[in-house]
């Protein structure tokens, strides 16, 4: 089984984390990335690791989709990287199918 790693930075970055891994139907953990300060402006790193799915796949694409646009309205600077193996994906601009494709690596 392969792990998906989550990459945030924003503000409120901690936050932010912690209900994505209460609303989008994934388990996992995350922390604030070593070193990583708020900035003045207010971003922080925080790392994650995703381990499991819990329901469909695509169901849970389309809550961290959800997940994601909510926080990008709410937050001037907020980016978020799934990593799994060789593939990487930016919410900015990632579709379902996207996202899809980093969270089956889980399952293989």
């Amino acid at each position: 089984m392969a792990e998906v790693k989550l990459s945030l930075e924003g503000d409120k970055a901690d936050i932010a984390a912690k209900k994505f891994f209460e609303t989008t139907g994934l388990q996992g953990s995350w922390e604030i990335a070593l070193g990583s300060l708020p900035t003045k402006e207010g971003t922080l790193a925080v790392i994650g690791t995703i381990v499991g799915v819990v329901g469909g796949t695509v169901a849970v694409a389309e809550q961290i989709r959800k997940w994601y646009q909510e926080h990008k309205r709410s937050n001037k600077k907020f980016d978020v990287v799934l990593v799994a193996d060789d593939v990487r994906v930016v919410l900015e601009n990632a579709t379902i199918e996207d996202i899809c494709a980093v969270l089956e690596e889980l399952e293989s």
